[in-house]
C-alpha cells in the first residue's frame, strides 16, 4: 500500500475526514445541565458525536471513559481529590495507589509523585515545595535501563496505554520506511548530544549577491512587489505659520501569494495538501503537557497538531518538543511528506499528561534546535502552547507591572534585539484561566512573536490554523524601512513603530524601521513626525523620500523599493477650511486606544480597576469624537467594540485575573506588531484589523472540518486599513 493511501487512512482515523467531529463520551450521571447563556458562547462552536465514529476499514475506535463536565460544556477526566494527600502539590495531580505512579512521602510527612519530586531536586530544589522544610534526605531517580534495547532512558514523560488517540495509532499501517533512513522510536530513544540530525533540504542553493533595483514604480502597478502609500497629515501649510509635530503616514502592503494553490483529490475524496509556490518553513511545537492538561485538552490539542500536520507540505520542516516536568524532543525536524506526517501523527497521539510545567527548558531545546540544525528552510517559527505557569524557572513578582521577560525564561539566543540571535520568532499561545500571561506575553515580545489567548477549548485549532495560515504565506523578509528628510531645514521628530525598532541619525535627517518578515497581503503603517517651519520661499514643500529593502524569501533576490512619490505639501498664503487626511485619523486612533490599553492594564495591575475602566471609557470617547469614526470607519469601530470589551473584562478583580489580563495582553501584542492574534473565545472577533486572507482561508477550513459543512458563525474576513480611494496627491 503505498504513502498516500496510508496517510489518507490516518486522517480518516483521526477525524481530520470532513463531517467527522470529535467523540467524548458523558456518563449518565454526569451529564451537565444546559449551559447558561453567558456560557453557550464557548460550547455552541463545538460539535459532540453522538456515538463513536467508525472507519470501515479500521472498525470501532474506542474513547476514554469516565468524563466529568468542564465549565466549558466539554467532558474532562474525574480527578477525585478530596484532601490534598491526594493530589501532588506540584502537578495538581491524583496520587491514588495503583495509578502507576511511585509515591514519595517526606520527612515533613507531605507526600508528591516521586517523579514530580525528584524533578525539583533536579533543578537545585531541596526543600518540601509546601511548607518550605530543609529536607535531611534527598529523594533521586537513577535512569531507568531498558535491557532489551541496551539503552538508558532518560524520557520521563509516561506514554498512555489505552488513551483513545494512542488506539488510533495503533491501527494506522506502519509507514513505508526509506530503507537507507533508520528510525528508532521516538518515545525511548536518547536525545543526541547535538540536535544536527535534522533531515535534508533538497535544494539548498547559496544565496548570491541577487539584487533588484526598483525605482519610481507607478504604486500598484506590479503584484509581486511591496506597494508603498504615503499620507501628509494636511495638504497644506500656510507660508506664515509653522507646525509642529507634522505627521505623515508610510502604509506598506506585501504583495499577494505565489501563484494560485492547487488541491489535488486523493482517494477516498481527500483534499491533499495546498501545493503553492511559497517559501518553505522550519516550524518547532512546544505543546505542554503537564498533569492539567488531562483529557478533553489534551485530545483538542492533539487534533489541533494534526491540523497543523496536514497542512504542512512535503518541504516544510516540523519538529516537536512535548515538555511538563522535563522537556524532551519528539523528533527532529522533519519533512512533511507522507511518511513524516505519519510519523508526526503517531508521536503526538502518544502523548499524555503528567508532572509540573517547565516551559524555559522547553524553549531551551527549541533553541538547541534551531542553532544546531545543518540545513535551514527559508522562513523559520516556534509555536508554544500552555495552560499553566512555569513552576521551575520564573515566577513573575505578584505586582505583575512588568511585561518585560526574564532572561532565565528566554535564551540569549531568542531575544529579537541581540546581534547574534536566531531572529526566529516564538508564537505563544496562552490557554485557559490559570497560565502566566505575563510570561508568555513576555516571551512573544521579546523574540519577535505574537501572544494568542485561548479561552475556550473549541478553538485551539482555530487559534493554530490562524498562526500557520500567516507562516505559511511569508512573501517579504528583512524588511527595512528607509525615512529621509528631503527639505535642509526638516528634522525627523519622532517615528512611531509599535514593537519594530527604528533608529534616528545623529542629524535626525534620516530614521530607520525594521520591520523583518510580512505575510501575503499583510499591511504596515507608521507615522513619523517633523517640526514644519515658517517658510516663504516657494509654494510647495517636500518633507520625505521613503525606500523600502527587502529580500524575496524564494527567489532569495533583495529588492530596493522606491515610494513613487515623495511626501509634500502646499505652502500657499492662505489655507482653506483645515482637512485631515482619513487615513493618518484613522491610525491616529490605533495608536491612542493601544496607549489607553496600556495605562488601563497598568492601574488594573494595581488593583485599581475604577482608573482602568475610567481611561478605556475615555479613550472611546475620544475615539468617536474623530472624523474617521464618526465617517463609520471599520477599523474604528472594532477599536470601540475591543476597548468596550476590555472594560467588561476589568469588571472585578476575579475577572480580569482570570481572562482581562490575558485579553489585554494579546490585544497590546496584536497593536503592537500589527499582525492577528486569537483573544477570548473565537479567534476573529476583536483582531479583524489584521487578518489576512491567507488567515481567514485556513481558519475557515478549520472550521469546516471541524463541523462536517461551513460554520455557522458569519463567514470570517479581514478588515482592510484602506477602503478603494482615490491616489493621494
Amino acid at each position: 500500500m503505498g504513502g498516500g493511501s496510508k496517510w489518507i487512512k490516518a486522517k480518516m482515523a483521526l477525524g481530520l475526514k470532513l463531517n467527522t467531529c470529535l467523540y467524548v463520551p458523558r456518563t449518565i450521571e454526569d451529564a451537565p445541565p444546559p449551559p447558561p447563556p453567558s456560557a453557550r458562547r464557548f460550547s455552541d462552536a463545538i460539535s459532540l458525536s453522538p456515538t463513536p465514529p467508525r472507519n470501515s476499514d479500521y472498525g470501532l475506535v474506542q474513547m476514554p471513559t469516565t468524563p466529568t463536565p468542564s465549565s466549558s460544556g466539554l467532558l474532562l477526566p474525574r480527578h477525585s481529590s478530596n484532601s490534598s494527600k491526594k493530589t501532588c502539590a506540584i502537578c495538581l495531580g491524583s496520587m491514588k495507589p495503583g495509578h502507576g505512579h511511585a509515591i514519595f512521602t517526606a520527612e515533613c510527612s507531605h507526600t508528591f509523585h516521586f517523579h514530580c519530586i525528584t524533578s525539583n531536586v533536579k533543578h537545585g530544589k531541596q526543600s518540601c515545595p509546601i511548607c518550605r522544610v530543609k529536607w535531611k534526605e534527598i529523594p533521586c531517580q537513577s535512569p531507568a535501563t531498558n535491557k532489551s534495547q541496551g539503552r538508558v532512558r532518560i524520557n520521563n514523560v509516561s506514554w498512555p496505554q489505552n488513551d483513545a488517540w494512542t488506539s488510533v495509532t495503533r491501527l494506522l499501517p506502519p509507514p513505508r520506511v526509506d530503507v537507507n533512513r533508520h528510525i528508532s522510536s521516538v518515545f525511548h530513544a536518547m536525545e543526541p548530544g547535538v540536535f544536527d540530525d535534522d533531515e535534508l533540504i533538497s535544494d539548498q542553493s547559496t544565496v548570491t549577491d541577487k539584487t533588484s533595483s526598483c525605482n519610481d514604480l507607478t504604486v500598484g502597478r506590479s503584484t509581486g512587489m511591496v506597494e508603498v502609500k504615503t499620507y501628509p497629515e494636511v495638504s497644506a501649510v500656510p507660508k506664515s505659520a509653522s507646525h509642529s509635530n507634522f505627521t505623515a503616514l508610510i502604509h506598506l502592503k506585501a504583495p499577494v501569494t505565489y501563484g494560485l494553490q492547487h488541491s489535488g483529490i486523493c482517494e477516498g475524496g481527500l483534499p491533499l495538501p495546498s501545493q503553492t509556490c511559497r517559501a518553505p518553513v522550519d516550524l518547532v511545537t512546544l505543546l505542554d503537557v503537564s498533569g492539567s492538561m488531562a483529557g478533553t485538552k489534551l485530545a483538542l490539542l492533539k487534533r489541533a497538531m494534526g491540523f497543523v500536520i496536514q497542512n504542512l507540505g512535503p518541504s516544510d520542516r516540523l519538529s516537536v518538543i512535548a515538555f511538563s516536568s522535563i522537556a524532551r524532543r519528539l523528533f527532529p525536524l522533519r519533512k512533511m511528506t507522507d511518511n513524516g506526517r505519519l510519523e508526526a501523527l503517531q508521536a503526538v497521539n502518544s502523548l499524555s499528561a503528567s508532572g509540573g510545567t517547565n516551559i524555559a527548558e522547553s524553549l531551551r531545546k527549541a533553541a538547541k534546535v534551531m542553532t544546531e540544525r545543518k540545513w535551514k528552510n527559508p522562513v523559520s517559527s516556534i509555536i508554544l502552547f500552555s495552560d499553566g505557569q512555569d513552576t521551575y524557572t520564573f515566577r513573575r513578582p505578584n505586582d505583575g507591572n512588568t511585561c518585560t521577560s526574564n532572561p532565565s525564561l528566554v535564551p540569549v539566543s531568542m531575544h529579537l534585539n541581540d546581534a547574534s540571535s536566531l531572529h526566529i520568532p516564538v508564537h505563544a499561545f496562552g490557554f485557559g484561566a490559570d497560565h502566566d500571561a505575563v510570561s508568555m506575553h513576555s516571551v512573544s515580545e521579546t523574540s519577535g512573536g505574537t501572544f494568542s489567548f485561548i479561552e475556550a477549548e473549541n478553538v485551539i485549532q482555530d487559534a493554530f490554523a490562524q498562526c500557520i495560515g500567516g507562516l505559511l504565506s511569508v512573501v517579504v523578509q528583512e524588511l527595512r524601512v528607509e525615512v529621509e528628510c528631503i527639505n535642509p531645514v526638516l528634522h525627523l521628530s519622532s517615528i512611531k513603530s509599535g514593537s519594530y525598532k527604528n533608529s534616528l541619525a545623529m542629524d535626525k535627517r534620516k530614521g530607520i524601521i525594521e520591520v523583518g518578515d510580512l505575510y501575503a497581503e499583510e499591511e504596515r503603517d507608521f507615522l513619523v513626525t517633523i517640526d514644519i517651519p515658517i517658510d516663504g520661499s516657494s509654494d510647495e514643500m517636500s518633507l520625505l523620500k521613503v525606500r523600502c529593502i527587502y529580500k524575496d524569501p524564494v527567489s532569495k533576490i533583495l529588492v530596493t523599493l522606491n515610494a513613487a512619490n515623495d511626501i509634500k505639501i502646499q505652502r500657499p498664503i492662505v489655507t482653506g477650511p483645515v482637512v485631515v487626511s482619513m487615513e493618518v485619523d484613522r491610525q491616529r486612533n490605533r495608536l491612542q486606544s493601544a496607549r489607553a490599553m496600556e495605562e488601563a492594564r497598568v492601574a488594573a495591575e494595581h488593583g485599581d480597576l475604577a482608573s482602568a475602566v475610567s481611561v478605556l471609557e475615555n479613550s472611546r470617547r475620544k475615539l468617536s469624537e474623530t472624523e474617521s469614526a464618526r465617517a463609520g470607519d471599520r477599523l474604528c469601530v472594532l477599536l470601540d467594540a475591543e476597548l468596550r470589551e476590555m472594560q467588561e473584562r476589568m469588571a472585578n478583580l476575579r475577572v480580569y485575573e482570570t481572562s482581562g489580563r490575558a485579553y489585554v495582553l494579546s490585544g497590546l501584542s496584536s497593536h503592537s506588531w500589527q499582525r492577528a492574534t486569537a483573544r477570548g473565545d473565537s479567534t476573529h472577533s476583536m483582531s479583524q484589523a489584521y487578518l489576512t486572507p491567507s488567515m481567514v482561508d485556513m481558519v475557515n477550513q478549520s472550521q469546516t472540518m471541524l463541523f462536517g459543512n461551513p460554520s455557522p458563525r458569519s463567514p470570517t474576513r479581514p478588515t482592510r486599513s484602506f477602503a478603494a480611494q482615490p491616489q493621494p496627491k
